[in-house]
């Protein structure tokens, strides 16, 4: 392990590897135990002892995932829609048609699925009835809000916001540019994208009001609330960044909280679910605990490989934390 931050408490003696024999693009929690969902056809299952199985997914590669503590959603590059909860089982929500890949997926309220295949979106109840919507351009995202049954759907030149059992047309929050991710704040009241450019756009969503956020270095490529929607944290630069929501107007006429200044950019953030903490994962491969009060910073994993951390996640009680990185290495920090 490189000497990065000498002076930093560390957790590293706590961590448990885990062999993922395989790429991992994320990694959730599902109970107790940790899923590593790899970037071709598996996932794997860690249970709190450490035993670990592979599940099958799909056939081929896996381009996208989402989770919410009792299961996973994937969608994969044979057209494919599958479902996976705590104790391995799988479920096939979908088959596309005409075999597209499935670029986005995300899961919503009552064990709703929602996929995205180029410009087509669709969503599925848990009973199977599926509703569907195309777009005037490939989807770049996806979001559920947090109340009612409502999609958020990032796209060219802005997103949408759509009711699937409604029939009415989605309402359209305009600005010009590619929106590549969207996030929806835990209370409902702002509605984040990604873009093609370094930089963020927002609207509140009772005026559409907009909020542009820029300064970045690279394209933002993650993004995380805290536990009490008080703050949004970003990557895509040398630092945490993280954004003020938790008065009326959001960021707008603020700046932002900057942490954790680093030589390399910040490549994956996960927020504690329930501490004022965030866990960053650099290109380099070293992943921080930084405490927002204070800035205080715990060193949990660096690599002498720098090669980028692709995936972190919390388990529901915040006790424990999973990474994975480029070059294969992961692991669980028991942090209780």
């Amino acid at each position: 392990m490189s000497d990065v931050r000498p002076n930093t408490p560390s957790v590293a003696d706590r961590i448990h590897p885990v062999a993922t024999e395989g790429s991992v693009i994320a990694v959730y929690f599902l109970g107790d135990k940790a899923a590593f969902v790899l970037a071709e056809e598996a996932a794997l299952l860690v249970d709190a002892g450490g035993e670990s199985r592979r599940i099958a997914l799909h056939d081929g590669g896996v381009l996208s995932s989402a989770g919410d503590g009792t299961r996973i959603v994937t969608g994969g590059d044979d057209g494919k829609v599958i479902e996976l909860d705590a104790a391995g089982v799988t479920r096939a929500v979908s088959t596309d048609a005409k075999r597209r890949w499935i670029d986005h997926v995300t899961l919503g309220p009552d064990g709703s699925v929602a996929w995205s295949a180029g410009k087509s979106v669709h969503t599925a109840s848990r009973k199977g009835e599926v509703k569907s919507l195309d777009l005037p351009s490939t989807a770049g995202g996806l979001a559920f809000l947090p109340k009612g049954f409502r999609l958020a759907i990032a796209h060219y030149n802005g997103a949408s916001l759509w009711f699937p059992n409604a029939q009415v047309k989605p309402e359209v929050l305009e600005w010009k540019g590619s929106h590549l991710g969207i996030t929806v704040s835990p209370d409902g009241r702002f509605l984040v994208t990604t873009m093609q450019e370094p930089m963020l756009h927002g609207w509140r969503l009772v005026d559409g009001k907009h909020m542009r956020m820029s300064g970045y270095a690279s394209r933002v490529r993650s993004m995380s609330w805290t536990a009490d929607g008080a703050f949004l944290a970003t990557g895509g630069s040398d630092q945490l960044i993280l954004w003020p929501f938790s008065g009326k107007d959001g960021p707008m006429g603020k700046q932002p909280t900057l942490l954790a200044p680093h030589g390399k950019k910040l490549a994956v953030v996960a927020c504690h679910p329930k501490q004022p903490v965030v866990a960053a994962g650099y290109e380099d491969g070293l992943v921080l605990l930084v405490r927002l009060d204070d800035g205080a910073e715990v060193l949990v994993h660096s690599s002498d490989l720098n090669t980028p951390v692709t995936a972190l996640a919390w388990s529901g009680d915040g006790l424990r934390l999973a990474f994975a990185c480029e070059d294969r290495a992961a692991g669980l920090v028991d942090l209780a």
